[in-house]
């Protein structure tokens, strides 16, 4: 029999300002043992010296994060331009420099390449996994690797100031597993001058904001207290961005158990993805069909009836 995990039965979103330094990972165990909770986990990784959005799922709360997974986030970055690296940000060894330094249209011009659907290749550095290996294990051991490209789609991607000649500052919106290393790699390769970023920070990922986040010094002030909760959103906040339905009691046991059930609801078609709730508390997660839910993941909340 497997262990039984202890830990408070606690369920939410805690937005994180993740300073540089601590790896997502090194953060929800932080946010875990604060909150004394059960289960926790997070909605996307940063590199260890990336800063701002991270989202920190409790409980229930991770049942949802596939949908902050899969949302567009945005990043604000710093490309040094005229060096490459070996991990494509300023960690790496310097392994390429040019004395070219492009003007500001020339960098306007063709940051248009990187946008819509692209294909992208992830940093030899990342956790990708090739035969089972990571590839970040396999660069540091030395060995060659060679990682397929994969499809990545860019909403935006625009220069918002020129430090000076050396460094560039860019604002990326994509979607899902976009590596902005390899951007800041790929325009610099593409603009013939090398590149590598600097500094990182995402500043919004799906519905949260990094305005909104928590540092963990108030994390670590708060910890084990009462007053902890506070910070918590409610586990809804990670599904803002999909219809909500209503059901009645007698639908929301049916749910609860796995079962499809009748739902109340008006716009959606068949297929649409959405959740229930009843009585204001979320039941389910599923597809809507022919008037009824089909529950993909079910909510255990203490105040569920």
């Amino acid at each position: 029999m497997g262990r039984t995990r202890k830990g408070r039965d606690i369920s939410g979103w805690l937005i994180i300002d993740k300073p540089a330094g601590i790896t997502s990972t090194g953060v929800v165990n932080k946010v875990r043992w604060a909150f004394g909770a059960k289960k926790a986990g997070h909605a996307g990784t940063l590199d260890p010296e990336a800063t701002g959005v991270l989202a920190v799922a409790l409980g229930e709360a991770t049942k949802t994060i596939p949908f902050i997974t899969d949302a567009l986030k945005c990043y604000e970055f710093t490309v040094r331009l005229g060096q490459a690296t070996n991990t494509d940000d300023a960690e790496g060894e310097v392994i390429a420099e040019s004395d070219l330094r492009p003007d500001d249209g020339t960098i306007k011009a063709t940051l248009g390449q990187f946008v819509g659907d692209i294909q992208q290749v992830p940093p030899k550095f990342s956790a990708v996994k090739i035969d089972g290996q990571r590839a970040y294990k396999l660069a540091r051991d030395g060995e060659e690797v060679e990682i397929a490209a994969r499809p990545l789609w860019v909403e935006s991607l625009i220069m918002l100031d020129r430090e000076d000649d050396d460094h560039v500052l860019l604002e990326l919106t994509c979607g899902k597993g976009g590596y902005v290393r390899s951007i800041a790699r790929d325009l610099g390769e593409a603009l013939g001058c090398q590149g590598h970023v600097r500094e990182l920070r995402r500043v919004w990922s799906g519905p949260f904001d990094v305005q909104d986040g928590v540092d963990l010094e108030q994390i670590d002030a708060l910890a084990k207290t009462r007053e902890i909760d506070d910070l918590l959103r409610p586990l809804t906040a990670g599904l803002v961005d999909i219809p909500e339905v209503t059901c009645s009691d007698e639908a929301a046991v049916k749910l609860r158990n796995g079962n499809p059930a009748m739902v109340i609801t008006s716009g959606l078609d068949y297929g649409d993805t959405c959740w229930a709730s009843c009585r204001g508390v979320p039941v389910a997660i599923g597809e809507f069909k022919s008037g009824e839910l089909h529950p993909s993941r079910v909510f255990v909340l203490p105040d569920a009836t």
